[in-house]
Parts: C-alpha cells; structure tokens; sequence
C-alpha cells in the first residue's frame, strides 16, 4: 500500500515540477507545501535527491520543444565530412556560448554554496518572503514604460548573457523561482518577453542537468543506494514532470505574446500569504504540543506472538 501511495505522491510532485519550474512562480514554494500534505514513506536522503533529480524531466521537454533550435550540427547527407566547421550551425554555437557564459555565475557559487543553502535557507520563511518580494517586483517591473532592445534570440549580447547569469545566482535562494529570476533579469537588460522567456528555457538545461548530477553524485557518495520502488518512483516523477512541462512552456510562449508578467506577481505574493500561513499554523500547533503537560506513560503491554 506505501508503495502504491508513493506513487501517487510522484505523480502529484511530477504535475507540480512540470507547471511550476517553467511559470514563475517557484517551483521550491510549491513543493514545499506539497511536502507539508504528501510525504513519502522513503527515505528523507531520497525525497532530498527526488526534489531536484525529477527536474531531468522537465528539461528533457525543452530539450524535446526546441531540438532544431539546440542542435548545433548540419545534417550530412551523405557528402564528404570534410572540416568540423562546415557542419556547424553557428548561430546555434554562438547561442550555446551565451548560454554558457550565463551558467558561469550559478555554477561557480552553486557548487561552493549548495549544502549550505540546503541547511541555512530551505525553510518556510525563506521560501514566503522571496515569493513575495519577487512577486511586487514583477509587478513593479511590469509598470514601468519600456520598449524592448532585443526582440531575437541571436541578437543577445554576452554582456546581456553575463547579466542574466548573475540574476540566475539569486535563484539559489529558495523561493527565487530560477525562471522568474532570470526572465527579470533578461527584461530589465532590454529582452523581450518572449525572448527572456526562451533564453530562460535554454539556460535550463546545462543548469539543471548539472544540478540533478551533483545531487546524484552526492547521494551515492553519502553511501546511499536506490531501492526498486524509489527507482520507479523517480522514473514516474520524471516522466509526468516531463509531459506537463511539455503543456506548460507551450502556455507560456504562446501567453507572453499577448499578455504581462502582472498575473504572476500576485499570485508570488498570495502564495507567499499562503506558505506563511501554514508555517505559523504548524509553528503554533508545536508550540502548543511542547507547553503540553507530559503525559504519563502507560505500561508496557507483554508482545503477543506474531503469525506467520
């Protein structure tokens, strides 16, 4: 019964990664509540590793989208290979240099910094207070008067890249929302939104494909092995966070054409209320719990025998 439970609860984590990685909005709020209602009977070294490996599906979904977008070589068709450089698409390499000068920032302090954010920042207050303060400056943001500098991908600049990367680093912050960061970031140096939206697509994959190794690695090097029912139950979390994200940066492409980030910064901040909320309510109720006079203990029953 766990086992089928787990599951479930994979199934449900998989449709919250999928919408929410992509929208931005925090993925890390999100889970966070789920994590309040939903917990695994598996072990918490496991549901740590889950939380961030199950983003391997919602990258595969870029990955799938944008292929000829990411693709950097010429199909061959048959004729002498000759130099590697006639089988490049270059704008495609130019833009893979720039996504990987963006990454530069967020990898440098990711790896210097990631247990210690995991130990100092991943708590409720953190998460409430970040989806809240990025919520007022996406609608801040949104009021202003701008015309847009950069409407095509390659037409970003490394400078503009480099700029995008260090708002990036503000998404090791839990509650940031690495999507919401970096398409603020990408506003703010003149993209479009359609063009920040997509860059911040693109710059998923190196990133999180990098964050779900380090976390792999971690957890095997820590001693820990995968058991059979947490082995399909990260494969399920991957594969309906990779079908859903395929829906959700569909929704987002075509809603960034028509309509402003507005809708997103209220719904940060209501979902900071919430997330707060809860937190105060589970503060309360162990508060409560520990001012409770002890109890004094019953006897201990003699074990019956157990039946075969």
């Amino acid at each position: 019964m766990d086992f089928i439970l787990d599951l479930f609860k994979a199934i449900v984590y998989g449709l919250i990664e999928g919408i929410t990685e992509w929208l931005p909005i925090s993925s890390t709020g999100h889970m966070l509540l789920a994590e309040q209602v939903l917990k695994f009977s598996l072990s918490p070294q496991f549901l740590e590793m889950f939380r961030v490996v199950i983003q391997l599906g919602a990258v595969m979904a870029v990955v799938v989208l944008f292929w000829k977008r990411l693709w950097p070589f010429c199909a061959d068709n048959g004729r002498d290979s000759g130099a590697i450089a006639r089988h490049l698409r270059w704008p495609t390499v130019w833009l893979w240099l720039r996504i990987l000068v963006a990454c530069l920032p967020a990898a440098v302090l990711g790896l210097l910094l990631d247990d210690w954010m995991d130990a100092h920042l991943y708590n409720s207050v953190v998460v409430a207070v970040m989806l809240i303060v990025y919520g007022i400056a996406f609608i801040l943001i949104e009021r202003r008067p701008r015309a847009p500098t950069t409407t095509k991908m390659p037409r970003i600049t490394y400078r503009q890249a480099l700029i995008v990367g260090a708002w990036q680093v503000l998404a090791l912050i839990p509650g940031t929302s690495r999507s919401g960061a970096t398409i603020l970031g990408g506003m703010l140096v003149g993209m479009s939104r359609p063009v920040a939206s997509q860059f911040t697509f693109f710059l998923a994959v190196p990133v999180m494909a990098g964050a779900s190794l380090v976390k792999t690695v971690k957890f095997f090097a820590e001693g820990n092995a995968l058991t059979f029912a947490e082995v399909v139950v990260l494969l399920v979390g991957c594969l309906v966070a990779f079908a859903v994200s395929m829906l959700a940066i569909r929704f987002l492409m075509d809603y960034v054409k028509r309509h402003t980030f507005t809708v997103f910064g209220w719904y940060r901040i209501a979902l900071g209320v919430l997330v707060l909320v809860v937190w105060l309510v589970s503060a309360a109720g162990s508060a409560a719990g520990a001012a409770s006079p002890t109890p004094t203990p019953l006897p201990t029953p003699t074990p019956e025998p157990v039946m075969g």
